[in-house]
């Protein structure tokens, strides 16, 4: 039964091998689903890397595309979680002209009351970095864009999942076994 399209972070757990990020987009994009947001890093685990990917949809659809993202050679296990499940963050860097930042007092207010912080001050401009929800952000974006702005960069979703079993689970399976090879059918 569907419970209507949300976001769902999907988290991939793979191989570390090149051409897989472009593998796993062209499984989501094939089925006409938008990527919010993606982030690949090594995970805890030596030699298994991960892909947190921010997509929108319902839970059947959700279901089905971690089952095809499991059929990529490489790719070893595919979780997906609504936002409940998971702590999630978000970083933005902005850069202001550092004549803006020196000239209105409203701007260093405006950095404290959004919990941002400045990460560098330069003779032509100061760079300042929030870190927090997507909303938070775009809130500090909208209220930078006001008083002047000269770039904005911006991470994809960082994600640590909260109901440890399922993943303890996985993460034990892949212990090595003692011919070298992961033992996946645990």
């Amino acid at each position: 039964m569907s419970e209507g399209l949300r976001d769902y972070t999907l988290t991939i757990f793979s191989e570390d091998q090149t051409g897989l990020m472009q593998r796993i987009v062209n499984v989501i994009t094939r089925r006409h689903i938008d990527i919010r947001s993606i982030t690949a890093s090594p995970s805890s685990m030596d030699g298994i890397f991960r892909f947190t990917i921010v997509v929108e949809l319902d839970e059947v659809r959700v279901k089905k595309l971690c089952a095809q993202l499991e059929k990529q050679v490489d790719v070893l296990k595919a979780f997906y979680y609504d936002n409940q499940e998971i702590i999630f963050q978000e970083l933005a860097l902005f850069k202001v002209p550092a004549s803006t930042f020196f000239e209105n007092e409203g701007l260093e207010r405006l950095i404290r009351r959004s919990s941002a912080r400045i990460l560098s001050v330069e003779q032509e401009y100061v760079v300042i970095e929030k870190t927090g929800h997507r909303q938070e952000i775009d809130e500090l974006l909208a209220s930078l864009k006001e008083i002047g702005i000269y770039e904005y960069a911006n991470s994809g979703r960082v994600a640590i999942v909260k109901p440890m079993e399922k993943l303890n689970n996985y993460l034990k399976s892949l212990q090595r076994s003692p011919q070298g090879e992961p033992a996946l059918d645990q």
